[in-house]
């Protein structure tokens, strides 16, 4: 695991299921030896999002519409990603769905993880809930 070289990503998604939904928005923040960088995108998913996904995140299909699909995002995405550790809330989430969208490209993708709610349970285990919004309070 590499701590000089951290990648903190945060996905939007047309659901909860990376086999059959598709990531609608993509942000990195990468932090290599102390410099900051930061990337984003919209994702057009190649489908319809759910209206109730559509209030959840405030993407709608108009916005993706005219956006890059992943695949001609992925080499963007495996440069901003190879060689740091992936660091996420609820990492399972969203390393799932980056890995199925490499997968479905034909391409494999693997990183050293850590999951920012198990890191919360583990420093903080007196407390009951670990959202982001706990562990801002």
């Amino acid at each position: 695991m590499n701590l000089n070289r951290l990648a903190f990503v945060d996905l939007e998604t047309t659901g909860a299921n990376p086999m059959q939904d598709r990531i609608t928005e993509i942000g990195i923040v990468t932090v290599t030896d102390g410099e900051v960088s930061t990337w984003s995108t919209l994702v057009n998913p190649g489908c319809r999002i759910p209206v109730f996904i559509q209030r959840l995140t405030g993407i709608s299909d108009a916005m993706v519409a005219d956006a890059p699909d992943f695949a001609e995002l992925a080499e963007a995405i495996q440069a901003r990603l190879h060689g740091y550790t992936f660091i996420a809330h609820n990492a399972r989430f969203d390393y799932g769905f980056i890995k199925n969208e490499f997968k479905r490209l034909g391409r494999r993708f693997q990183a050293d993880v850590v999951c920012t709610v198990k890191l919360s349970r583990r420093l903080f285990p007196e407390h009951h809930k670990h959202n982001l919004d706990s562990l801002i309070e």
